[in-house]
């Protein structure tokens, strides 16, 4: 009968990690697809090799966090509680899917892990309050990293990644010998070149730091069970996040997956990098992070951060610039516009609301975002407190 539990626990966590490969593939490599750097097949395969390094390495750190850590009894972690566990996390993600947000998988296996914690009693609440003070601490840390890029580099930047692509393809396939070798096409120039690698590197960084945190979210109740131990449930989880790159997510790669790949080619560059670090680095702790939430605090302050260019620090600070600031100026960067030097642009050209940060939008994300968790967190809690079947 344990075997054939193991089996199904197995299943329901390559069926997360499938839903998480077809999720986070079209926001790390949408911009390149999209630009034509590579074909679908070809982000399909680097998502899956980098995601599989990122959780093969740092990944273990959030694994054994949720897995053994967050409760202090890991006896609770039956073969029964853990597909449970797996259960809530989907049903949760479930509802972001139907509300139209994309709900932080870390989060919610956080959420439905702490429920069957409190419903068994043993929840430890100091690495419950870590875990919870570095997802309030690193959104922060990413609008202000942000925001400081966008007031005082981005225009150099934008200078800097600025390109215009040639009518011919990229590279060239050389098939006269026995391998077939990619070569320059004589139209492809020397900024194009560069601006392709930075975009599809920015996408294998993504693909990195979505392996080192989210692998935790399809492997960790089966590794805390200790009926899998940590590199088949590694192996399993990158096996399934393959195929759903390879599978579903052909149709987010072509709508560019979420709002960071809307933005233009600079922005969409910072705000990956930033959000992504930070992702690597509290997976580095062992921290479950939320890309998604760091990714959108990114956004508004890269945003705010270029819509008070015109204004110098104490026109911002004091409000006497006469020009009310938005981060709708981020969207008006056309690649490799050159700007004035902060407060010598004319505040009148800062554009109007709406064309890329809607508050309201983004309220109802970041409500969601905390909705999701608390609905596994609830769910689970009360299975795993009034059901029989759960003994607690």
């Amino acid at each position: 009968m344990s075997s054939v539990l193991l089996v199904a626990g197995v299943v329901v966590a390559m069926f997360v990690a499938y839903n998480i490969g077809g999720s986070t593939t079209g926001p790390a490599f949408g911009p390149a697809v999209g630009a034509d750097a590579i074909s679908k097949p070809v982000a399909a395969g680097l998502m899956g090799v980098f995601f599989f390094i990122g959780a093969w390495t740092l990944g273990r750190n959030v694994v054994t966090k949720l897995g053994s850590e967050l409760v202090v009894d890991t006896g609770v972690f039956t073969l029964e509680a853990s597909i449970a566990v797996l259960f809530f996390i989907g049903i949760a993600l479930l509802v972001g899917n139907v509300f139209g947000v994309p709900a932080s998988t870390s989060m919610t296996a956080v959420g439905a892990i702490a429920g069957l914690g409190l419903a068994g009693g043993v929840l430890d609440f100091a690495v419950m309050g870590e875990i919870v003070v570095w997802w309030v601490v690193s959104p922060i840390i990413g609008f202000w990293v942000s925001l400081i890029i966008g007031r005082y580099f981005y225009a150099r930047l934008n200078e800097m990644v600025a390109m215009e692509r040639s009518t011919g393809p990229l590279f060239d396939i050389d098939r006269s010998g026995l391998i077939p070798i990619p070569r320059v096409h004589r139209t492809t120039n020397r900024r194009e070149l560069g601006g392709t690698f930075t975009v599809v590197a920015i996408g294998c960084l993504m693909a990195f730091s979505s392996g080192t945190s989210n692998i935790a979210n399809a492997v960790a109740p089966l590794v805390g069970s200790g009926e899998l131990a940590m590199n088949p449930a590694i192996i399993f989880g990158g096996v399934a996040v393959t195929i759903g790159a390879f599978t579903i997510a052909r149709r987010t790669l072509e709508t560019m997956g979420s709002d960071i790949t809307e933005l233009p080619l600079t922005a969409a560059i910072v705000v990956a990098s930033v959000s992504s670090t930070l992702v690597v680095f509290l997976s580095a702790l062992g921290i479950p992070a939320s890309f998604v939430i760091i990714a959108t605090m990114s956004i508004v302050g890269l945003g705010w951060g270029r819509a008070t260019r015109p204004l110098t620090a104490p026109e911002v600070v004091t409000g006497d610039g006469g020009a009310r600031v938005t981060v709708d100026a981020l969207a008006a960067d056309e690649e490799g516009e050159p700007l004035p030097p902060i407060g010598a642009e004319d505040v009148d050209d800062i554009p109007s609301p709406g064309a890329l940060f809607n508050p309201v939008t983004t309220a109802r994300v970041v409500l969601m975002q905390n909705v999701v968790p608390a609905i596994a967190t609830v769910g689970s809690y009360l299975a795993f407190r009034f059901v029989p079947i759960f003994g607690f």
